[in-house]
């Protein structure tokens, strides 16, 4: 048993043949070619498409062929380190194509996380490759939609050893190496998980009754580790605030519930709308909810005016809201509903700009 060659798998003309292996891993001298071969071919992406239509058209012929050629892909995948730089190059572009065109499945890029593969830059290489045939026949929506259904869309990151493994280096790679939209792709998905994961933090503190300052704290430091601007953390502070009560099914007394509770969590969230804008995303926020929950309907200029004289919102933004910045969820409810209070705030700001004139 000890005496026999390794065998690895590689792709000649319209299917598989071995390839023998000396001790080591290396290719053995004695293999022979056919004389079509993805690896004898050229090395560029348009002789790599034909070679995709022949598999794909032979697949499509004979079904019974799909699960095979898929698991033989992954054993080529493993033995990378087996081929040459150019062979490399050319099987990267080929598995590219035929992840575009849905001959295979993207699950096979687990055979790249091989901790030998990746901790010799063979697996970040291949996957450039990879990803530009990949992206040249689809685009990075497609792409990130194949990765989602097999749950890799947040595993890019281990293409590198576990010390480069942060989403500055990943971007700084597959930027010069000319995949931008990639690049890209990843921060946007590390972000999305930064702040699903701020929420769910942020909930438990909440729930454990965690004094404010803690928690003003956590989050300020959180923004700033995970670059994410406030007008998004208020957002997120907005939905754990109301996500931590038990709602009343009542109408007339899931308002009095709302401001007694909305009230007490008013110094954390006036600590997340120092900007302007992050203002009118609250403003959002709360007229998506008191739509979304119809319970709230009424309950919506109520919040507002409380979270004025509390100093959450400033009459600014509330103005700009009622003219233009509102979204149609409600909005001739609404509108009617702040009238009054709106009148009140334009004659509020006439009165201390008379009287800032008169001081003059």
């Amino acid at each position: 048993m000890n005496n026999q060659k390794q065998q690895k798998p590689t792709l000649s003309g319209q299917r598989f043949k071995t390839r023998k292996m000396a001790p080591g891993g290396t290719l053995a001298d004695d293999m022979m070619r056919t004389d079509v071969c993805v690896f004898a071919a050229q090395e560029d992406l348009e002789t790599m498409q034909a070679f995709a239509q022949g598999f794909n058209k032979l697949i499509r012929c004979y079904k019974y062929l799909e699960k095979g050629f898929e698991d033989e892909v992954k054993k080529l995948l493993l033995f990378l380190k087996g081929f040459s730089e150019s062979e490399r190059n050319k099987l990267a572009m080929l598995t590219g194509v035929l992840l575009a065109n849905g001959t295979l499945n993207a699950s096979i890029l687990n055979s790249l996380y091989n901790e030998n593969l990746v901790k010799e830059g063979v697996s970040a290489a291949f996957a450039v490759k990879l990803f530009k045939s990949w992206i040249n026949e689809k685009d990075i929506n497609a792409v990130a939609a194949s990765l989602r259904k097999v749950s890799m869309d947040n595993r890019l990151m281990e293409l590198f050893p576990a010390n480069k493994q942060s989403v500055e280096h990943f971007t700084k790679y597959f930027t010069e190496a000319g995949l931008k939209e990639l690049s890209e792709y990843v921060r946007n998905q590390q972000t999305i998980g930064a702040r699903k994961e701020l929420q769910k933090e942020l909930q438990e503190q909440m729930s454990r009754g965690d004094p404010f300052k803690d928690i003003i704290l956590y989050v300020k430091e959180e923004m700033k580790k995970n670059n994410i601007p406030e007008p998004v953390v208020i957002g997120i502070v907005w939905s754990s605030v109301m996500s931590t009560m038990e709602w009343n099914k009542k109408e007339e007394l899931v308002a009095e519930q709302a401001i007694k509770h909305l009230k007490q969590y008013s110094p954390l969230l006036a600590a997340f709308t120092t900007q302007g804008q992050s203002e009118l995303t609250l403003l959002l926020k709360i007229q998506e909810y008191c739509y979304d929950n119809i319970h709230f309907m009424k309950a919506f200029q109520k919040i507002v005016v409380l979270f004025y004289k509390a100093e959450v919102l400033s009459e600014e933004p509330i103005l700009k809201w009622y003219k233009d910045a509102y979204v149609a969820k409600g909005k001739s409810v609404f509108l009617e509903q702040m009238k009054k209070f709106i009148e009140w705030l334009k004659n509020a700001e006439e009165e201390s700009e008379s009287e800032a004139e008169e001081g003059d």
